[in-house]
């Protein structure tokens, strides 16, 4: 389980050292895909299986599905973490999501999420005086 954010730079070649409280839980191959809200998700070996289980089970003959599945897949790499516990994110992420030097990454359960800094502030800035209500309508969990 992954939780808590953390502050890191990209280096110049745009490696990106994961925080040693995350590395400990990782595995050597982790993967990289597009995620939501501006955010790139990062999910390890058993978390990205489990993700693309649930993939596989999508009605591919619904063109949402198929839209969604090309798109999502599309975007995801492969990466290796280094002896350094670095990973190196791929240019087309970097241009594509608008990704500084000064990023954010943070715990979101089964996977971590790797953000630009000014947008997971304004992210942050736009949903924290709301978070009450969100948590209100979301209801009891069982």
């Amino acid at each position: 389980m992954f939780f808590g954010s953390y502050s890191h730079s990209l280096d110049d070649k745009n490696r990106l050292m994961i925080p040693s409280k995350m590395r400990e839980s990782l595995s050597s191959k982790l993967f990289m895909m597009r995620g939501f809200d501006g955010a790139i998700s990062v999910y390890e070996q058993d978390a990205f299986n489990a993700l693309m289980a649930k993939l596989e089970k999508m009605a591919f003959l619904k063109k949402d599905t198929r839209s969604f599945l090309r798109t999502q897949l599309a975007n995801t790499y492969e990466l290796d973490v280094d002896k350094l516990g670095r990973i190196q994110i791929p240019t087309p992420i970097i241009n594509k999501f608008n990704i500084g030097k000064e990023v954010i990454v943070l715990g979101a359960v089964d996977h971590i999420e790797i953000w630009d800094k000014k947008a997971y502030e304004a992210y942050q800035a736009e949903n924290e005086a709301r978070f009450e209500d969100i948590a209100e309508s979301l209801g009891d969990v069982d």
